[in-house]
């Protein structure tokens, strides 16, 4: 077998792993778009189907990994390859716990069907939701065309998520001091948010993971986190 065509098949091989990680991303997107949905609607199927999809998502997590290291043992890839083969095993990873996020949120509207809605603080749900999505939708863009500005870009909108989360942890704690029949709703609702919040936290990971990809080198600078929540200040009268 020539040289070459040991190259192209090995560039095949990638590709195809490439490809495998931009169709867990979609559907891992989708599964926040659905999540959402389900929640503002309390869509008992539509909830239900997100945690059926999680189990998909874990299988393609599993299936990557798995054609991951059968390039490896193959292959034997070095330098930049391998560099992208090992990263490409770690995004799949992040991409299933973003996933796992999702699935927690759905299991929530089984609890929040009957509870007391807390309307105001559904549009910091509906903010935080689309910026996890944009974050997913661009670092595999980031991933696929090797846009080290894009994962940069991502990486930096983390901070987005984490003010959004503060604000809405600052305002349920208001409703749960005000009027005790919140105290539950707010609190699943409390547990949703910390949910994307991780998320996010997962998506930066995965920005590093790209620039380290086409870098070469980890990203230097302080990663910008604030989620000041542990440090809220209660005024007592």
């Amino acid at each position: 077998m020539s040289q070459n065509h040991i190259l192209s098949s090995f560039d095949e091989e990638l590709n195809n792993l490439r490809a495998n990680i931009v169709k867990m991303g979609l559907l891992v997107e989708e599964q926040y778009k659905n999540a959402l949905i389900a929640l503002k609607e309390k869509d008992k199927e539509l909830a239900e189907k997100v945690r059926k999809t999680d189990r998909i998502i874990d299988q393609m997590d599993t299936e990557i990994e798995k054609q991951a290291i059968h390039m490896i043992a193959l292959r034997s890839p070095v330098a930049d390859d391998l560099r992208d083969i090992v990263s490409t095993i770690k995004i799949s990873s992040g991409l299933e716990r973003i996933g796992d996020y999702a699935k927690n949120l759905a299991k929530r509207v089984m609890v929040v069907r009957h509870k007391k809605t807390i309307s105001v603080s559904s549009g910091l749900i509906d903010q935080m939701v689309s910026q996890i999505r944009s974050m997913i939708t661009d670092v595999i863009d980031a991933y696929i065309t090797r846009d080290i500005e894009k994962a940069i870009d991502v990486w930096q909108r983390d901070k987005a998520v984490d003010n959004l989360y503060n604000s809405l942890f600052r305002e349920l704690l208001t409703y749960m001091m005000e009027n005790p029949e919140y105290i539950t709703p707010a609190t699943h609702l409390l547990f949703i948010a910390k949910n994307i919040e991780r998320a996010g936290d997962h998506a930066t990971n995965i920005a590093e993971l790209v620039y380290y990809i086409n870098a070469g080198e980890l990203l230097a600078h302080k990663r910008p986190k604030d989620d000041s929540s542990n440090y809220v200040e209660i005024e007592m009268d």
